[in-house]
């Protein structure tokens, strides 16, 4: 029996609090291989704590979130924490490198979770941060230490360690932080390839993305999670969920919508 299909992760009657408020009620929603949603909503509006609790970085406080193991659904904290970073990686809002490492050492801790305890990495180990670096603008950097980087080279990295932990599940908070245009592309680029084609090996991805640039969404996700921060929550297809009403709504300030040969845009009135 296959209960789980190509859902990577669901939940039930999720809720979040913050002292004095509630940030979400009863979220029931699931994402499947081949899905990028992007999570949208104001400053506060429990982007973050959503994708820290999904992850287990913060106690689940009301509902269950269920992973597949085995073909089956179980709840996440009955999973060891190995199994659980087998199968979805977090890239946090902000990435700051105060300790000595370089490049490369930092890349590859991502594959700490696919190794035993006493398991030295292997030269594929290896040959994969290297490829997830270069893919990021980072070859020639590997011997650097991490403290010297620049914003933008530390988000890189960050963003390059996450690839190559090699998970099917995805959750990234503002990937684009830091970046300048070139580079939010190709980082954007990279996820939906991934989501999209994957890899023979491991298939096809899924991503839940934490962004504010509702252009970059518009462009390179299927989906979209809407979070207006005081229990309510929208979620649906892109273009089903996506339009100026609702982000009118959602950000308290009128939104436009343009539409021109290539697809829409999204500016504020």
């Amino acid at each position: 029996m296959n209960e789980a299909g190509t859902s990577m992760l669901r939940t039930r009657g999720l809720g979040l609090e913050i002292p004095g408020r509630v940030l979400l009620e009863s979220l029931d929603w699931q994402i499947q291989r081949g899905e990028t949603w992007a999570l949208l909503g104001r400053n506060g509006s429990g982007k973050s704590t959503l994708l820290h609790t999904l992850a287990g970085v913060r106690p689940l406080q009301s509902g269950t979130i269920e992973l597949p193991d085995q073909g089956l659904f179980h709840p996440a904290e009955s999973l060891s924490r190995r199994t659980i970073a087998r199968q979805m990686a977090l890239l946090q809002q902000h990435t700051s490198y105060s300790f000595d490492a370089t490049v490369l050492q930092m890349a590859m801790a991502g594959r700490h979770p696919h190794l035993g305890a006493w398991q030295q990495e292997s030269a594929r180990d290896f040959a994969i941060a290297r490829q997830a670096l270069k893919d990021m603008d980072l070859e020639g950097l590997e011997q650097r230490n991490v403290s010297s980087l620049s914003g933008g080279e530390a988000r890189r990295l960050a963003f390059a360690t996450m690839l190559v932990q090699e998970t099917p599940l995805l959750l990234l908070d503002e990937p684009s932080n830091h970046l300048d245009i070139g580079h939010q592309i190709q980082i954007m680029r990279k996820l939906r390839s991934l989501v999209e084609t994957g890899s023979a090996e491991k298939g096809r991805c899924a991503a839940l993305v934490a962004i504010h640039d509702l252009n970059l969404a518009a462009r390179y996700c299927s989906h979209v999670l809407m979070l207006f921060g005081d229990g309510r929550y929208l979620a649906g297809p892109l273009d089903e969920v996506l339009s100026s009403k609702q982000l009118s709504e959602l950000y308290n300030y009128p939104i436009e919508q343009l539409l021109w040969d290539q697809g829409r845009c999204f500016l504020p009135g």
